[in-house]
This record gives structure tokens, sequence and C-alpha cells, in this order.
């Protein structure tokens, strides 16, 4: 990542909650130094170097599953008034942050470790939690040095640690002593907070607030494991038996709800652990559980069995286990998906198509079907189709980059490259890359292509985006 961009992680699972019945009301006075415009516009500063992060797991379904996971708890969420984002790095320990500005990432080892759809909840209502409580903007109103000096020697050494732990114990030596302890201390207090404020939601959303306690217990009895796997910074303090007490005397009043996991969990974490190890691993890990009936979910084992045989290309083995996998859940959207890729793969095309076409007129609305379906409309030469497509999907979704990405694949194909790169700097913006976005713009008007409106249209467009940029780079 580029250290210029400052930001704070406010890790779940770093420090202990010390008991304290009274929580300290702070209200506006927290974000006097620290706006809520100004943790958004450094969170997606922060966004641009994620997205180019290897780590960043690019799957749609998984992304779009974790965001309605992560909404409904917002929607439950007590006074919240802004936007959130929720993201997926591919790391196998078990941890979430929340950055400036409603960013959540969650770990792939933290949703393989969830044994309930509750448990995983609780993990995000947690961070929600840190968010809504403006949790960075009360560190930063704590501290006596200067807001960026602060924030910049912190950044420097949590950003350093996912590539390099000797940068990362260089970088925290910068900081001043005092100044890492005063953040440490207060975020104690930010972890009571966080886990009373999390139960209340989860219970709101409809979930079982009791899958804290047990997702933190269950944490504590591998801290062991945990503590070798977390970066040192983060394994300062492990999660106390204080704390869980505290919850569970929260809790103790509350009737017992069992809360039964979504399809839609099980499915996601079968693909993350069908997409671990080598694909015959993945196999035989899917094969076991089904013979021996070792599963929460059948339907969840033959899913991601399939999706590992995908993965081997034993593509006719793929197709005979979906036929499985369908007499054993109810029409879902995911599996329609992957039935539409299995063809994709077998090379049956005009099926891949008509299987898109009609698991569509059924989920319209699911974002991995209709990229799928324009990527294979593009595959097979149906450009206009694809262009008609994304088009459609643009004017109720404009700031969806991948359309965009689509969109300048769909108008290279028909050799209008201005359009190409007008379509391409539109995906880059959203994505928050604006130097990117200015160099597509001047490459498609050194094209020669485009009439006098659509050449009217990129040089505004350019000159909108440099003022922009020349903003946020302005130095104070």
């Amino acid at each position: 990542m580029n250290l210029r961009h400052l930001v704070l992680l406010i890790p779940l699972l770093s420090l202990p909650a010390v008991l304290a019945d009274g929580l300290p009301d702070l209200g506006e006075a927290s974000q006097s130094g620290f706006s809520p415009q100004t943790e958004r516009r450094i969170g997606e500063a922060i966004m641009v170097d994620v997205h180019h992060d290897r780590s960043l797991v690019d799957d749609t379904e998984l992304t779009d599953y974790l965001n309605n996971l992560g909404y409904r708890l917002v929607a439950s969420s007590e006074g919240n008034r802004q936007d959130f984002e929720f993201f997926v790095l591919r790391d196998s320990t078990l941890n979430a942050f929340a950055l400036p500005g409603g960013y959540i990432g969650v770990h792939t080892g933290l949703i393989l470790a969830a044994q309930s759809e509750s448990e995983l909840a609780a993990v995000l209502a947690h961070e929600i939690a840190h968010v809504t409580q403006h949790h960075l903007a009360r560190i930063i109103a704590k501290q006596e040095q200067s807001m960026v000096t602060t924030l910049a020697a912190l950044a420097v050494a949590i950003l350093a640690a996912r590539s390099s732990p000797q940068m990362a114990n260089a970088a925290m030596a910068t900081a001043q002593a005092t100044s890492i302890q005063t953040q440490l201390d207060f975020t104690r207090e930010h972890e009571r907070e966080a886990d009373r404020i999390g139960i209340q939601t989860l219970a709101q959303a409809g979930f079982d607030p009791r899958g804290a306690v047990s997702f933190f217990e269950r944490l504590q009895k591998s801290s062991r494991l945990y503590e070798y796997n977390a970066p040192e910074y983060l394994r300062t303090h492990p999660i106390t038996s204080e704390r869980i007490a505290d919850l569970q005397n929260r809790l103790e009043n509350k009737p017992y709800r069992q809360v039964p996991d979504s399809l839609e969990f099980q499915l996601v974490r079968a693909k993350l652990r069908a997409d671990e190890g080598t694909p015959q691993q993945a196999i035989a890990h899917f094969e076991e559980a089904l013979r021996e009936k070792k599963y929460s979910s059948e339907a969840a084992s033959r899913y991601g069995l399939a999706v590992a045989l995908l993965r081997a290309k034993e593509t006719a083995r793929a197709e005979r286990e979906l036929a499985q996998l369908r007499k054993a859940a109810a029409p879902n959207a995911i599996i329609e998906n992957l039935s539409a890729r299995i063809k994709v793969a077998a090379g049956s095309q005009d099926a891949a198509l008509a299987q898109y076409q009609t698991a569509l007129r059924s989920f319209p609305n699911h974002r991995a079907l209709v990229y799928g379906y324009a990527e294979a409309l593009l595959q097979n030469r149906h450009g206009n189709d694809a262009l008609k497509l994304v088009g459609n999907r643009l004017r109720r979704f404009p700031n969806d980059s991948r359309l965009y990405e689509l969109q300048a694949q769909g108008y290279a194909m028909q050799g209008k490259m201005l359009l190409s790169h007008q379509a391409q700097a539109e995906a880059y913006t959203r994505q928050g890359n604006l130097v990117a976005a200015i160099e597509q713009l001047q490459l498609g008007l050194k094209t020669g292509d485009g009439d006098f409106y659509q050449l009217s249209i990129a040089e505004a467009r350019l000159k909108a985006l440099r003022i922009e940029h020349a903003e946020l780079t302005k130095k104070p």
C-alpha cells in the first residue's frame, strides 16, 4: 500500500474489555477535529490501494453476500447516517477491521472459522459499532500531537506489517511511545462500547446475540494459534475472560432464540473452502464430508465439491455433482451461476448463454450472473447484445466500475476506441484512481475517433477530472 494514505485500523480482537457499566458520552465533541467527511475521504484514498492489493478477494458473490449481511445489520444500528462498504481479504488469520469512512474488511480465515451466520454477524456488528461511534475520531480527539503526525506514524506501522514484519517494527519505532500507548488505552473503551452496541444490533437484526459469546470463547481457546498468526502489534492483548463474562452478563436475561443459517452463508463458505489448497485436496475434502456425512449442509458440501471439480477442469463430473446439488437445495442464484460457469468451461457456449438468460429471469439483480452473461456475450462476439445488457444495468447502477470495464471491452470490439477509453476512465474514477482515469481520456482523445458530440463530452469530462484531482492533491 502507498504509505501516503493515512489510516488507523481498529482490529476486532486486538484489545481486552475492562468491565464497566457506564460508558462516557463523548458526543459530537469527538468529531471536532476530524469530521465524517474527512473520515470518508481518508477511507476512499485507502481503498484505492486496497483495490490493487493482491489479497483482495475479487468474488462478486462473496462480496455481495457480505454487503447484504452487513447492511442488514446497519439497518438495525441506531443512529447510523452513513454509507458502508464491506470487502474480503484472502488471509488465513481470524481478523476483521474498520477503516475510516465506513469501510470494513474481513479476512477469509474469519469467515471459515465462523460456525454459524450469527457468529459472523457478531463480528460485523462489532466493527459497524466502531464506525458508527466514530472511534477513530475519538482517538484523534484525545491525542495531544497533531492529527496528521499521529495517523501517519500508526498507518506506516499497520500497513507495512501486511508485507514485512521487519518493516513494521522499524516503522512502529518512529511513533512516539506515549502516543501509541494513549491509542491503546483508549481503544479498550472502544472495545467495551462496540461489544455493547454490537449485541444490541445483532438482536434487532434477527440474529442470535449469543453468537458473539460462542465465537469469542472459541477464539480464546485457540489463542495460541491466533497469537502466532497475527501481527505482533495486534497481539498485545488477547481476548479476556472478563470481556466474555461481560457479554454473558448482558445476555443473561434475554430469551434464547435459535436462528438458522441462510443457504448463502453456507455456500460462500463452501466456495472459499473449495478454493483452498490444490483442486485435488479440495475435492478430497468435500468427498470425505459427503461420504461420512460430516457436514452442516449437504447442499453446501455438494456445491463445494462441484466448485472444486470445476477448478480441476473436471467439467463432466462437476455437471453430475450439480445435478445432485439441485436435488438438495431450493433454486438459488449462486447455484445457477455455477451451472453457467460449468457450461462455459466445458465449451458449451450456446448452453451457457441460455443458462444465463434463464437464470437472470429468476434472479435479475444477481451481479455475478449479469457479469458472467456479459462476458459470455463478448466471448461469443455478441458485442451489441453485451453493450445493451451493460447499458441497461448502468442506468440503474451508475457507480458499478465492473460494468464500465465490460462496456469498454464491448466498445473496443466494435472499434469505437474513444468510447472504450472513456468507459475505462469511468471505471477507474469509481475505483478512486483519478490519475488512471485522466490517462484513459487523454488516450481516447488521441485516437481521432468519435464525432463532435462524443469528443466534446470526453473533453469536458477530462477537464472536470483534472480539477477534481488538483483539489485532492492540493497542499494544505
